[in-house]
């Protein structure tokens, strides 16, 4: 058990995350649970232990043994090792977990979200046992657990549905006959699913065809189910849900709404609340849908409902997560309440502290999903490394972040790719958006590839500002996929002058020792500087003069002013750039005047010489770049599903080549153009890394 040895560490966490933006107090006579076990690891079981050592809960945490060191590990005051890294045989083990309850005598169980959160069987377990399910009946889990029953269940509590086939589809024909009878384009779903997993998006036959086989696949990888349901998909919809909290006791309330509508492969990405899209008769109508909707299956606990929403206002239930939200903290934020403590009265027996006329809007909540992905890849496929710099932008006013992991910590390929929910808030929308801008650029991560790229482009596009969304908005935005920032010719400027600011900074800096000149004189001794600079396929000439911290800078017809205390050991750099007040951070830099700059979200590669070394340059040869197209490598880290190729089968462009799973999620790789299979070097089961050679084509 980890005990005594972690207690520092909790405290610090705590005071960490004291601008939690909800409720930090509770009230001490009434007495919930002495001790409380998190059946989950991560960010979410840190979250779930802040709420439990604010209320004076005790906490058990259970882990794998690659997660001993685990934040979430160290924030407990027992923890307890329940079997090896695959969640198989640790996370989703229930027999271990149950273990675990019995050993440390936890009398209730908080699930978080995902793993055994909406599993009924678990449920049902602790129940047997005497141990409080914090979370709804299994009777609720089970109803609105299965897509096809929930779809009944809503309809009869007159709740709006989506038009599809109320029943399991058992088939890949009778798939294909379902989808022409509803009319494409269609949704083929897990009925056990959630995540994003399970899902495709057909459009003809054949794409039915393929969707049932790799959505079958994901929901028996994922949830050990691979039954499936069909139903219309509305095309350009927003994704918005209502979050629900009810008692055993029959009170439900809506606790206003989340718009969830940037999403990548059906998994959200930036969720803010409230929505601007939503006038004060459709929240309402929505809400009493949803309680409608929890009070049919008797629910207690918080929960969300989920609708598609059209331009027409026009909304459908589309699913009921029987658990906490992963985006649960914007509505704390705006309302107040701290959700995991209700969650806990709750089970506990307690009635609802509230009525529906107490739950406010105050203010405005956005969160960011930062994860160790590459944007630049089908717009975020997994990375994996270990943190070697690790620092969250929890020096700004509200900010709230929402992580499990520290500086040293792991990302493998065996969970979630999640680094933290970066959560702003503020009076108006304009705020919390200015707030996220700024807190992204001072977030600081370094050693896997993350999405704060693709983040701080969404939160600053037009489209995003005026509200213009929907869940096709990031296809719709970055037709080609996303590029990084595209800089515009002021912004280059002030680019390339900060770089050869840098560049003069830390020439300055290795020509001084122990704070005295070096004996021997250099040309660095004067205050004007002839340089270029490189950035991208394009060369700059620069002329750099210098007066105190303050750089002036002539590059491309302009002039830059830049100014800022150029602290070269600091992961940022505050500068002011003409005035304006920028902050970079410089990723890397060698001697050869490489310099990687992380500027306005986005990682840029600047070279910046000497105007000798620029015209020895030009006598440099050019390395000539492999000829990838023969070469299919793993675009990411993974295990191989399925080798649909053997040498000498002759593909033609588009072909199914190979299979890799990641994160539970399956990606098919294709062949770039017909060709013949020379040699194939991987096999079903195998481990694979990024870059990693899989087939070789003639």
């Amino acid at each position: 058990t980890a005990t005594l040895r972690y207690a520092s560490f909790r405290s610090r966490c705590c005071a960490l995350h004291c601008s939690a933006q909800y409720s930090t107090v509770s009230n001490p006579n009434e007495k919930t649970f002495d001790k409380i076990l998190i059946a989950n690891r991560g960010e979410i079981a840190c979250r779930v232990m802040k709420t439990c050592h604010k209320m004076g809960i005790r906490t058990v945490a259970v882990h794998s043994d690659v997660d001993a060191s685990a934040v979430h590990v160290k924030m407990a005051d027992e923890a307890v090792c329940v079997g090896p890294a695959p969640t198989s045989k640790s996370y989703l083990n229930m027999d271990a977990i149950m273990d675990a309850v019995r050993a440390t005598g936890a009398q209730a169980v908080h699930p978080g979200y995902g793993f055994l959160s909406e599993n009924k069987e678990f449920a049902k377990r602790l129940a047997a046992q005497g141990v409080e399910f914090i979370g709804p009946d299994t009777h609720a889990i089970q109803a609105m657990g299965d897509k096809i029953e929930s779809k009944l269940i809503a309809k009869a509590a007159k709740v709006n549905t989506i038009p599809g086939y109320d029943g399991v589809v058992k088939t890949v024909e009778e798939a294909v006959k379902i989808s022409q009878d509803i009319g494409y384009p269609v949704m083929i779903k897990a009925s056990a699913g959630g995540g994003g997993k399970g899902m495709r998006i057909a459009w003809n036959d054949e794409e039915t065809r393929e969707g049932f086989r790799f959505s079958s696949q994901e929901a028996a990888s994922s949830f050990g189910d691979d039954r499936l349901l069909i139903e219309k998909f509305i095309d350009n919809p927003r994704h918005i849900e209502i979050q629900v909290l009810a008692d055993k006791h029959g009170n439900a309330l809506w606790l206003n709404e989340r718009e969830c509508s940037i999403q990548r492969r059906n998994q959200k990405v930036v969720e803010e609340a409230p929505s601007t899209f939503l006038d004060p008769a459709t929240r309402r109508a929505m809400g009493e849908q949803a309680v409608q909707l929890a009070k049919a299956v008797q629910y207690s606990s918080a929960g969300t409902v989920e609708f598609l929403v059209d331009s027409k206002k026009n909304f459908y239930f589309l699913e009921m997560n029987t658990r906490l939200q992963v985006e649960h903290p914007i509505t704390e934020c705006i309302t107040g309440l701290d959700l995991v403590e209700q969650m806990i009265r709750v089970a506990k027996g307690y009635q609802l502290q509230y009525k529906q006329k107490d739950i406010p809007i105050n203010g405005w909540a956005i969160e960011s999903r930062v994860y160790a992905e590459d944007p630049y890849k089908s717009f975020g496929l997994p990375s994996i490394g270990r943190l070697s710099q690790y620092q969250e932008p929890l020096n700004l006013s509200n900010v709230r972040v929402d992580s499990g992991i520290q500086e040293g910590s792991d990302i493998s390929i065996y969970y979630d790719p999640m680094i933290s929910k970066l959560v702003t808030y503020g009076a108006t929308r304009a705020e919390a958006l200015a707030r996220m801008e700024d807190a992204l650029d001072n977030y600081v991560i370094r050693g896997v590839t993350h999405n704060i790229p693709l983040l701080r482009e969404i939160i600053t596009h037009p489209r995003f500002i005026s509200g213009d969304i929907s869940t096709n908005f990031l296809p719709e935005v970055y037709p080609e996929g996303f590029k990084g920032h595209r800089l515009e010719a002021d912004q280059r400027r002030e680019l390339l002058a900060t770089a050869a600011a840098l560049y003069i900074t830390a020439q300055l800096r290795s020509h001084r020792l122990m704070g005295d000149l070096r004996v021997s004189s250099s040309p660095m001794d004067c205050n004007h500087w002839e340089l270029c600079v490189e950035l991208e396929e394009g060369r700059h000439n620069v002329e750099v003069t210098k007066s105190g911290n303050v750089y002036t800078v002539e590059v491309d017809g302009g002039r830059v002013e830049v100014n800022g205390q150029w602290n070269l050991a600091s992961p940022l750099l505050p500068l002011s750039i003409n005035g304006t007040p920028r902050m970079l951070q410089c990723l890397s830099r060698d001697a050869s005047g490489k310099i990687v700059l992380q500027f306005l979200g986005t990682s840029f590669k600047v070279r910046v010489l000497s105007k000798l070394a620029a015209q020895l340059n030009s006598f440099m040869p050019e390395k000539v770049p492999e000829d990838t197209s023969s070469l299919l490598r793993s675009p990411m880290p993974g295990s191989v599903v399925a080798v649909s190729v053997k040498p000498g089968d002759t593909v033609a462009e588009g072909q199914e080549i190979c299979v890799i799973e990641a994160m539970k999620m399956q990606n098919s790789l294709t062949a770039a153009r017909p060709a013949k299979v020379k040699s194939v070097h991987c096999k079903p089961g195998e481990t694979v890394g990024e870059g990693d050679l899989l087939v070789e084509l003639e």
